[in-house]
């Protein structure tokens, strides 16, 4: 599959040099969204996001322009906009791409979503390694400001828009919405019940919308080529571009901007250039660690949301992960219970006690000390986990966790007896 330039959003600005400035953003047709936005009427830009099927890039993969209608229209309500840039999901890397090369792009999405929504403040939350972009960010920020594309009475229209950037602390849980919001409120980043949701009562109490980067930088394409087109370039239900960020054992590992629904396998072997070395392939995780793994054999399918949810994993942050015959998953396992058992933020003792115990076992199969059961005690332990939780890192830990150790488990007992023989 060869896809036409013209039919993607960032692949084009990437390459031209110097866009993360101003000037050559605007040579480039930048910030001219905007000033068709401010033409339009706000239930009209909505109208176009619902069109386009944008779904969230974050994650959830929750429809943008529902999202956005959920908020309250009334101009004397206070609102608030959040751009989730914590990007903490390992093997995840496209965020920083834009934030670095686009950062415009993305200022000029926030500001066409504020106009949208009648918002007057958005921030911008960085984790807090991201200390370089977080300085893009602001020099672009004060750019905008001197071209009157944020501030007060924006391009002579009576609308005005400030953004914020925010640094995080480095705290995993902090890209869970709620427990973003906590932190941006000087709180411990602890995730919230809901209901209420932000949209009804986010930042102080008041309705929020909250989106990933890549969502936000993705409304500026919408608003110039209209929703219809953006809808076209996708699937069903699932329309745009996806920037997946390949990593591991292929050749030509980066980042890809392809249709969503494009075809995992044809990501792999087409576009990152097959296996190293020629290895057989032996996993591959499709959106993140949070996404379920799938076998060698599972990969004949379509990159979108409803695919993936079908075939027992998820979509995610786009980051595919992959693993060749020599990679222990033994070892996958390792190091993803002592990521998740590090960052569960203990309010919710399921997850608290249970990454603990899942942490524990796999420590006992290292030290070959383990039998079948401790194994299907992990296994039962992951599953106790999922939907007992406030938010969804339980839910993450368990189908992760779970269907790594169920697809391998062969591989684990191996391991096992192989130490026992040798001992």
């Amino acid at each position: 599959m060869t896809e036409k330039l013209e039919n993607k959003i960032f692949e084009p600005l990437f390459s031209i040099e110097g866009i993360e400035n101003i000037e050559v953003y605007e040579e480039h047709g930048g910030y001219k969204a905007l000033r068709e936005a401010l033409k339009m009427k706000r239930d009209e830009i909505i109208e176009e996001v619902k069109n386009s099927n944008l779904r969230g890039r974050g994650g959830a993969g929750f429809p943008a322009g529902m999202k956005w209608s959920f908020m309250p229209m009334d101009d004397k309500i206070e609102k608030f906009l959040i751009v989730n840039a914590d990007e903490g999901e390992p093997g995840t890397f496209k965020d920083k791409y834009i934030l670095s090369r686009l950062p415009h792009l993305l200022i000029e999405g926030m500001a066409i979503t504020a106009y949208a929504v009648g918002i007057k403040k958005g921030y911008i939350y960085i984790r807090g390694e991201y200390e370089e972009y977080a300085r893009i960010l602001e020099k672009a920020i004060e750019e905008a400001r001197r071209k009157k594309y944020i501030g007060k009475n924006i391009l002579g229209e009576k609308f005005t828009f400030n953004i914020v950037v925010h640094r995080g602390a480095g705290a995993y849980i902090c890209g869970e919405e709620t427990a973003l919001i906590e932190s941006l409120e000087g709180k411990r980043g602890h995730p919230r019940l809901k209901p209420p949701f932000p949209a009804n009562a986010g930042l102080y109490g008041k309705p929020t919308l909250i989106n990933n980067v890549e969502t936000i930088a993705s409304i500026p394409a919408i608003i110039k080529n209209k929703g219809f087109w953006f809808a076209s370039l996708g699937s069903q239900k699932n329309g745009g571009t996806r920037l997946f960020g390949v990593s591991g054992k292929v050749n030509s590992p980066g980042i890809y901007e392809l249709p969503m629904g494009t075809n995992l396998k044809e990501i792999i072997y087409n576009y990152a250039g097959g296996i190293k070395k020629d290895k057989k392939l032996k996993a591959v995780i499709p959106g993140g660690i949070s996404a379920p793994i799938l076998k060698a054999d599972e990969i004949d399918i379509p990159m979108d949301f409803d695919s993936l949810m079908k075939a027992g994993s998820m979509l995610g942050s786009g980051a595919i992960m992959v693993f060749d015959e020599d990679d222990s998953m033994l070892e996958v396992l390792r190091i993803m219970i002592n990521f998740y058992h590090h960052e569960s933020c203990g309010q919710c003792a399921p997850c608290r006690y249970g990454t603990d115990v899942i942490k524990k076992l796999v420590d006992k199969i290292l030290n070959k000390e383990a039998t079948e059961e401790d194994i299907d005690l992990i296994i039962q332990t992951a599953q106790s986990i999922i939907g007992k939780t406030i938010c969804p890192f339980g839910d993450a830990v368990g189908m992760a966790v779970g269907t790594l150790v169920r697809k391998f488990k062969d591989e684990i007992l191996d391991f096992l007896r192989e130490e026992n023989a040798e001992s």
